[in-house]
């Protein structure tokens, strides 16, 4: 690829070749026209700066752009700051008195049903729903097999949803 060796040229050539695909995906991302300017900009530095990361052997150059872009663009998302500030937030202050006891009730209805559970079944429901754990950090935690814990996890989740159905 001429690209390698600094050729200007052959960057331009590419640029006219790619530009709207890779502008076209950063938009369909982002939403958004500048955004999608600041990636497609991104976008081709890097390949300027860095030709060598596009192997031709595992795609096409237009397809390995289109992720590329695609991954810049949901970073950018990412790094995007909050569309309000919290300053701006309005928040409810009266007391929710019925939302309030129905809340409690159900929690005081999971803490049952949960005491009726075989033990491995409410620690594994407890570690993914009480500590945030996936399925598979909790197999490795316990030491149990993934498919187990996913049986454990699901059965426990049919045994409450039956309790409030009644």
């Amino acid at each position: 690829m001429a690209l390698k060796s600094g050729d200007q040229g052959a960057m331009a050539v590419l640029y006219d070749r790619y530009s709207s695909v890779v502008y076209a995906v950063a938009l369909r991302v982002l939403g958004e026209a500048a955004a999608a300017e600041d990636v497609l900009q991104e976008v081709f530095l890097q390949l300027w700066r860095n030709p060598g990361a596009f192997d031709a052997a595992r795609g096409s150059l237009g397809a390995w752009l289109a992720v590329i872009t695609r991954n810049r663009a949901i970073d950018f998302l990412r790094k995007r700051r909050p569309e309000t500030d919290i300053e701006d937030c309005v928040v409810s202050v009266a007391p929710d008195l019925a939302g309030d006891a129905d809340r409690a009730r159900a929690a005081e209805k999971v803490r049952s049903v949960l005491g009726t559970m075989p033990g491995p079944q409410r620690d594994a429901l407890q570690m993914a729903y009480f500590e945030g754990l996936s399925h598979t950090e909790i197999a490795s935690k316990t030491g149990e097999p993934l498919g187990t814990i996913k049986t454990r996890i699901r059965s426990g989740l049919m045994v409450l949803r039956k309790a409030f159905q009644t």
